[in-house]
């Protein structure tokens, strides 16, 4: 098993972090808040570090799962970030949602030093973390891919590669693209049945057997009905989500009418003290 490091121990990095550890992998944790390194080691073995260079020091893979693209530019560069402390032929795995032009600078960046950078954002929330299935979305070179997805797999249940960096973000754009629409097209239907009169759950039920049947019905109907927004993935991190694809969006002239109609339904959701409500509380927002 390879010795390897984690910088970010949030809901998503924590569990990945230890799904590593349960692998056998010799795991050294970097946190923000040292506390939460702290309480890693304590549950999971391993170690804990002051600065992302001390985790990365002699890790073959360095793993990064943080809030934004300048969170990332944060544990990566300077002088205690975690490139300063890799030595040449490791592998710098990026799992944060994040703007593929930070990651096509961060793969330069890595390069000039002799090191392999694959950005890697994942889908499957919180849950899926937590049980080791997310989907996993890469971009970077074949040959330092082929080092990293054995490792990967430790907390994934797919994982592709894309295309050269910056291919994984994108992907994960589309991915955000296609629950935006979806979540507010469940959201309508859970509204419009409750207007008619009819059983919602009994609803879902049924159709979720034929074409309208999808992830976000099986796992979110019934709670969207039920007016419970509890579940991870919050409104908040779908704004910056959102926010970055339609940015590219911008540059690469995709037009993306409901992404961007959706993106204010989010804001209005946020008006109504929701940002930290998961993203099926856009139903919130038809119900006031």
């Amino acid at each position: 098993m390879a010795k390897v490091a984690f910088l970010g121990l949030g809901v998503m990095g924590g569990p990945m972090a230890g799904h590593l550890a349960k692998k056998g992998h010799d795991v050294t944790v970097y946190n923000r808040t040292g506390a939460k390194a702290e309480a890693w080691v304590k549950a999971h073995g391993g170690a804990h570090a002051a600065t992302p260079r001390e985790a990365a020091k002699g890790a073959s893979i360095v793993f990064a799962c943080v809030g934004n693209d300048d969170d990332l530019r944060s544990v990566v560069l300077g002088e205690d970030g975690a490139l300063a402390g890799m030595e040449p032929g490791a592998v710098f795995v990026d799992h944060t949602t994040a703007s593929a032009e930070v990651a096509r600078e961060l793969a330069a960046a890595a390069q000039e030093k002799g090191l392999g950078f694959i950005d890697a954002p994942v889908s499957g929330g919180q849950a899926g973390a937590e049980n080791g299935v997310l989907t996993v979305m890469c971009g970077g070179e074949p040959e330092t891919y082929a080092k990293v997805e054995e490792a990967i797999s430790s907390f994934a249940r797919a994982c592709r590669l894309m295309g050269p960096a910056g291919s994984g973000q994108l992907t994960k754009m589309v991915n955000q693209i296609c629950i935006a629409g979806l979540v507010q097209g469940l959201s309508e239907g859970v509204h419009f049945a409750k207007r008619a009169g009819l059983d919602v759950e009994a609803v879902l039920d049924v159709i979720s057997k034929g074409a309208a049947g999808s992830w976000q019905m099986e796992n979110r109907g019934k709670t969207m009905n039920q007016g419970k927004f509890d579940f991870g993935f919050a409104v908040d991190w779908m704004r910056k989500d959102l926010g970055i694809l339609l940015d590219e969006a911008r540059r690469n002239g995709a037009k993306l009418p409901v992404s961007a109609l959706v993106d204010q339904f989010y804001s209005e959701v946020q008006s109504m003290g929701g940002n930290r409500w998961d993203t099926s509380s856009l139903v919130a927002r038809l119900e006031r």
